[in-house]
């Protein structure tokens, strides 16, 4: 996710401080990585140097003076660019899951693997119901609904990848340990 594009789209509402999008991000993309305060001022450097952003002015309402920031009509043109164009697939497999088990199978074996597996299953059957609980319930807002539905289908993904290989982790370990 490119947190840059998703402050300039949160901007291109109108101009905001930090924390306002701070929190406007953390509830646009519920399910998401909370952004840190941090994360956003520093990306927000960035914005401004390259002059995607610019000050829109400061106030200082009961509290510490906080700066508003604009989208600038080259920030505009990025964000529209960047909605423009199409994420292609991922060209390889970059999953923390599948790199374990391939380790599991050439250090510990099969019956390791299995066991990893058999773990993992349980804790994204856990994630699944928390996510299943966020769609059924009435206070869910539609973006929740939406995040919990894009989370749910790859945890079901991981499932099914998870029961295959439960059913052919002994051959790989055969073909790794001939």
């Amino acid at each position: 996710m490119s947190t840059a594009h998703v402050l300039l789209g949160l901007l291109a509402g109108g101009p905001m401080h930090g924390y306002e999008l701070k929190r406007s991000h953390d509830q646009r993309l519920p399910q998401a990585k909370p952004v840190a305060f941090g994360q956003v001022y520093a990306t927000i450097g960035r914005l401004q140097r390259d002059g995607l952003v610019t000050t829109a002015g400061h106030d200082q309402e009961g509290g510490p003076e906080r700066t508003s920031f604009e989208i600038t009509e080259a920030g505009r043109k990025r964000l529209d660019d960047w909605l423009g164009e199409t994420e292609p697939p991922a060209p390889y497999v970059t999953s923390t899951l599948f790199a374990k088990v391939a380790v599991a199978v050439l250090v510990s074996g099969a019956d390791r693997a299995r066991d990893y597996l058999v773990a993992q299953r349980a804790a994204h059957m856990e994630r699944l119901r928390a996510l299943t609980a966020v769609k059924t319930d009435p206070a869910s807002s539609l973006g929740e609904v939406v995040a919990a539905d894009y989370a749910i289908l790859h945890l079901d993904a991981d499932l099914r990848w998870v029961s295959n290989t439960l059913e052919r982790v002994a051959d790989l370990h055969r073909e790794v340990h001939p």
